[in-house]
Parts: C-alpha cells; structure tokens; sequence
C-alpha cells in the first residue's frame, strides 16, 4: 500500500512516501515551528511525481506535541484526504518516536517538551524487531519519570524534549538518543502506522494530553 506520513508536532516536520516496508522517499526540516509555510512543500517533495489518489491513506501525528503544529498537520492532511476520498491513519507522535529504534534492545522513553518541567510521555519496548508500548501517552513530571525509569536495566531518551530531560536527571541506566535519531519523522510515523486502522478523514482529530496555555489561563480568569 502506497502511504504517505506526516508529522509536524514539534520543532521538526517531515513527510515520508512508502510502499509497505519500501521507503520511496522521505524528508526531514528542523528549521523551527513554520510548518504552516514549509509542511506542504515537504509533503510534495515526497511525493515526487505520485499523484494523491495512488495513495492507500495518509498517516499523520496527531498528539501530543505542539498545539499549533499538531493542528496544522491534521488540518493539512484533512484538506489532502477529503478530495481524493482517502483514508487516514491517526499515529502519537510518541509511538512515532519510538519507531526509530527497532532495532534496539531497550526501553524507549519518549519524552516532548510540555514546559515547567512536564513532559508528554511514554514507554516503549524494543526487542527483537519490535516495538511494544508499556504505558499510555501521559503528562508527568520530570521527578516522577526519573524515579519509573530506574526500574529498566537499558533506558533511551528521545523527543524533542530528550535533552532537557536526559540533563535534569542523574541517571546511569539512560543515554541520549544520537541526533540523527532523536526527533520523530515520517518514516517513524508510517512505520507504526501499519498496525493501526484507517478511519475517515472526517474523524481524523487533533490529540491533546491537557489544555492549551491560553485554555488554562481563560480559566484562571473565569475563576477568579
């Protein structure tokens, strides 16, 4: 099945064409949050040539991550998938992450930065080829991952909040991810979208672990 993924969730966007476990192409930017400027550009260069309705469906990170650019790419795989009537696949963006270590033998902590020393997570396990999820995609505190993590005999930190996370901890069974591994990308995306269902692109909705800071602070208002 010809797929194409996208994700634009953080400070990274990418776009992937694959064809089963064939990559035909894929593309990669971290060049901060422009995705309302740079994501369809990405998602024609994958596609070099292949028209839309080739495509078996389209896979996209819809959360948790960034407000704006989970929006932007559920918005934009929408407005690709309702002319052409094609199916979509909706993937975590930490499942995403996880997808870049299969071949590792270890516990894969998915981390993306949710400010104030929170931080979207979850566990993975990679073995033998595969990826097996441990937990469901949450909120935590830095200080109450770092206690879960000392369980794991073999810890890898990735996301675009590995970094921040990895220095606040003292650690000896976690290392960071190598740069060229830690971010999601549309290849992560279309690979763990193979086990999940296509549904319309009318249910394709946007995944978020809490609300928005201008939700939070408008409730502040109302409260006081």
């Amino acid at each position: 099945m010809l797929l194409l993924s996208v994700d634009s969730s953080a400070v990274t966007a990418s776009a992937a064409l694959t064809d089963g476990d064939k990559i035909i192409k894929s593309e990669f930017i971290n060049n901060g949050l422009t995705h309302s400027e740079t994501l369809l550009p990405l998602i024609e260069s994958a596609m070099q040539g292949h028209s839309y309705s080739e495509l078996g469906a389209i896979a996209v990170t819809a959360g948790p991550g960034s407000f704006t650019g989970v929006r932007i790419g559920v918005a934009t795989v929408k407005g690709l998938a309702f002319p052409n009537n094609i199916e979509c696949i909706s993937v975590s963006t930490l499942e995403a992450i996880a997808y870049n270590f299969v071949g590792e033998n270890a516990v894969i902590c998915a981390v993306m930065d949710a400010r104030r020393m929170q931080f979207y997570n979850a566990l993975f396990k990679a073995e033998s080829g595969k990826i097996t999820r441990i937990c469901d995609d949450r909120a935590i505190s830095a200080n109450d991952l770092s206690r879960e993590l000392v369980q794991y005999k073999r810890v890898i930190i990735a996301g675009d909040g590995a970094k921040l996370f990895f220095n606040s901890i003292n650690l000896n069974n976690c290392e960071l991810a190598p740069e060229d591994k830690i971010y999601q990308n549309g290849i992560g995306v279309a690979f763990a979208a193979r086990y999940k269902e296509k549904i319309p692109a009318s249910a394709l909705m946007p995944v978020y672990l809490r609300p928005s800071q201008a939700e939070r602070e408008l409730k502040l208002k109302r409260n006081k």
